[in-house]
C-alpha cells in the first residue's frame, strides 16, 4: 500500500464507500455495474495512490470512481430487459457531463468546484452541465407517482415537487395497507416511499408486496439513515434520498428513476 494512502484515509473513504456505491448504481443504472466500478476504484486509490492531491477522501474516491469508469467507455449496466435498452437508449442521447454532474450535486451534495475536480471541469462548467441536465431529463417521461409517507407536510411537498415536474400523483399512503391497496387500484409508474410508516409498518415492506403484483416499476426511498440500506446486501435500492432533503434532490432522483426504469406506460 503507497504511503500516501494512511490508515486514516482509509478508514475516512470507507465512510464514504455507501455513498458512491448509491451514485454508481444510480449513474449506471445497475447495481451489479455500479458496485463492480466502485470497487475498481477503491483498488485503484490503494494500490496507486490519490488521483488528486489536496481534496478531502470523498471527492478523490469519486474521482477515482470517474477516471476508471470513463477509461472502461463510461458503460451503462447490462441490459435484461427491453425497457433496459429504451432506458439505455435515452442515456445516449444526454449531453457529455451533464447527468454525472446533476447526480453529484443533488443527490451527493458535492460544490461546482468539487464537481469539476471529479469530472475535469471548471466550476461554471459544472454549474452549466447541471442545467443542461435537468432540462434534458424533465422532458424524457412523464408517468404516474404513488407516494408512501406518513407525515402530512412531507408528504405534500413531495406531491408538490412531483407535480411541477408534470407526474400525476395517484395516492398518497401513510400505511403499508393502504400503498399496497392504492397500487391495486392504480398501477404506478414510479413509488416514492418513506421506510417507517404510520403504524410502525415498514415502506420497504409495502414497496415488495406491490412489486411481488407488478414488475419492472422504480422505485425511490427516503430514509434518514441511508447507510441502514446501503449495507451490500441484497436487494439495495438504486434511488435513495436522505432526510433532510432538499427539493432538488427530490427532483433528481425522480428524473432519474423515471428515466432509467421507463415503463410501457410511459412511452406509449
Amino acid at each position: 500500500m503507497p504511503s500516501s494512502v494512511d490508515a486514516v484515509l482509509v478508514e475516512q473513504i470507507g465512510i464514504c464507500l455507501p455513498f458512491l456505491r448509491r451514485y454508481a448504481r444510480a449513474l449506471t443504472g445497475s447495481q451489479q455495474s455500479g458496485d463492480s466500478y466502485a470497487a475498481a476504484a477503491l483498488e485503484s486509490i490503494l494500490a496507486d495512490g490519490l488521483p488528486i492531491d489536496g481534496v478531502d477522501a470523498k471527492v478523490a474516491l469519486f474521482r477515482a470512481f470517474h477516471l476508471v469508469w470513463t477509461s472502461a467507455g463510461a458503460p451503462l449496466g447490462e441490459s435484461e430487459t427491453t425497457l433496459s435498452d429504451r432506458a439505455q437508449s435515452h442515456m445516449s442521447r444526454l449531453t457529455a457531463n451533464s447527468r454525472e454532474a446533476l447526480l453529484l450535486h443533488a443527490i451527493e451534495g458535492f460544490n461546482f468546484a468539487e464537481i469539476g475536480q471529479i469530472l475535469d471541469l471548471s466550476a461554471d462548467g459544472a454549474a452549466e452541465s447541471i442545467g443542461i441536465a435537468r432540462d434534458e431529463m424533465r422532458q424524457a417521461t412523464t408517468g404516474r407517482v404513488l407516494v408512501i409517507e406518513d407525515e402530512a407536510i412531507i408528504a405534500m411537498d413531495i406531491e408538490a415537487i412531483v407535480e411541477e415536474l408534470g407526474h400525476k400523483v395517484t395516492n398518497v399512503a401513510r400505511t403499508r395497507r393502504e400503498a399496497v391497496a392504492f397500487a391495486s387500484e392504480e398501477r404506478p409508474d414510479l413509488i416514492l416511499a418513506d421506510i417507517q410508516l404510520a403504524d410502525n409498518s415498514s415502506g420497504v415492506d409495502a414497496v415488495n408486496d406491490i412489486l411481488a403484483q407488478f414488475n419492472a416499476i422504480p422505485v425511490i426511498f427516503i430514509t434518514a439513515f441511508p447507510e441502514k440500506l446501503l449495507t451490500g446486501k441484497k436487494p439495495e435500492p438504486a434511488f435513495l434520498i436522505t432526510k433532510p432533503f432538499t427539493e432538488e434532490q427530490v427532483r433528481s432522483a425522480v428524473s432519474q428513476a423515471m428515466f432509467f426504469a421507463s415503463t410501457e406506460t410511459l412511452l406509449t
